[in-house]
């Protein structure tokens, strides 16, 4: 297993092949990673809201699916990621809290999913596997040998996807 890179909050990383990317409790948050199938560049994004439209304060673009993935394409590509190779496998957006009021600006894990679907799909980037939803947190680990992404739950064991 090569080198361990953290992702943390409204952040983002990428490494080369034998890297390995980790972002730690996605709970309403989603995790997308990218993976390029020739040369094994993977990078991965930790975002927290659907969209910077909405938002004044906007300068991370990390935090977002809308500015986020794009700008993870962008440094992928910086590294020599081939566009039309990369790939793609989402994690988290979990509903953590019940609410008797399930208004929308509640439903941020789901929105933040659908954002995220929504801007893969209009960048042509498929995703080849989730595991999104539910009501519990996740840590990730995508290995950029394999393009394997392992998911950890508490109280819901551990998956490769």
């Amino acid at each position: 297993m090569g080198e361990l890179v953290k992702v943390g909050m409204a952040d983002m990383n990428c490494t080369k092949s034998p890297g390995v990317l980790t972002t730690l409790g996605l709970g309403s948050c989603v995790g997308i990673c990218l993976y390029d199938t020739s040369t094994k560049i993977s990078g991965m994004v930790h975002i927290m809201l659907p969209s910077s439209l909405q938002i004044k304060n906007n300068s991370n673009t990390a935090k977002f699916a809308d500015t986020g993935i794009v700008k993870l394409l962008e440094e992928m590509q910086k590294l020599g990621a081939n566009r039309s190779k990369i790939v793609s496998k989402i994690a988290g957006g979990a509903q953590m809290f019940n609410f008797t009021d399930a208004s929308d600006i509640m439903r941020i894990g789901a929105r933040n999913v659908a954002a995220t679907k929504e801007m893969l799909n209009s960048l042509n980037i498929p995703i080849l596997a989730e595991d999104t939803g539910g009501s519990y947190g996740r840590t990730i680990e995508l290995y950029a040998e394999t393009g394997i992404l392992l998911i950890k739950t508490i109280g819901f064991g551990t998956k490769q996807i």
